[in-house]
């Protein structure tokens, strides 16, 4: 590989996520373009060798850009922790058509509504009940009681919800109706959930829930995850 040279990680609707060497993509005149920007929706055409780790970029066609949200601070942010979030997850060349669909349909939601929250909410959801991490929401991780109207507790360092009475120091607490919100992201779209109106504490909640869960289980910290809560 030469210095105008780059090594790019993708995400195959077909093969899952790979990586490969894209000649001369850092060159100013480069015939990649824009199409490796991060979160690009192209069409790829490559060649893959048996002995070798990183498959060859030949060519690369855009089918979806989001280079315009890229340009705002916020909006780039969360593209990033989509980002993060699937490259951290994902194992190498398993195909994930439903992961696919949920990148895809994340970023688009945040290039057309020009928001993150609650996409990024959405995403980290799907992310672990995909991922098999979900614990019960309705009920102690530790005495196994179930919650009644009342506010659980979560923490990085241990899954699953926690009553009042069994809650450690550190925890943070997802209310009723975060939890609620949950349950309509299990069964409506995306799109259908912009429409309504979400107070950003619940969506904070959750989205903060489903984050401790991933990094409980990729066992280290997401780095867009503090600048997003600082943006």
């Amino acid at each position: 590989m030469g210095e105008a040279d780059r090594v790019v990680s993708f995400f195959s609707r077909s093969a899952g996520r790979m990586r490969g060497v894209a000649a001369g993509a850092r060159r100013l005149k480069s015939r990649f373009g824009s199409t490796l920007e991060t979160l690009s929706y192209v069409k790829m055409w490559y060649i893959e060798r048996e002995s070798r780790e990183l498959v060859r970029i030949q060519q690369c066609e855009i089918l979806e850009s989001f280079l315009a949200a890229q340009r705002e601070y916020a909006l780039s942010l969360g593209l990033a922790l989509v980002s993060e979030v699937t490259e951290a997850v994902l194992p190498d060349r398993e195909p994930a058509d439903a992961v696919f669909r949920l990148v895809l349909a994340t970023a688009r939601a945040i290039a057309s509504e020009k928001k993150t929250e609650l996409p990024i909410a959405y995403f980290a959801f799907w992310m672990v009940r995909l991922g098999g991490w979900l614990p019960p929401l309705d009920r102690c991780a530790r005495c196994g009681r179930q919650f009644e109207n009342e506010t659980a507790y979560h923490a990085t360092f241990y899954p699953g919800m926690f009553c009042e009475q069994c809650r450690q120091p550190g925890m943070q607490p997802i209310g009723v109706e975060a939890r609620a919100l949950a349950g309509r992201f299990a069964s409506e779209k995306l799109e259908r959930l912009g429409a309504h109106n979400i107070s950003r504490e619940t969506i904070f909640q959750l989205r903060e829930t489903m984050l401790d869960l991933t990094e409980h289980h990729i066992e280290r910290v997401l780095k867009t995850r503090s600048m997003l809560e600082s943006a």
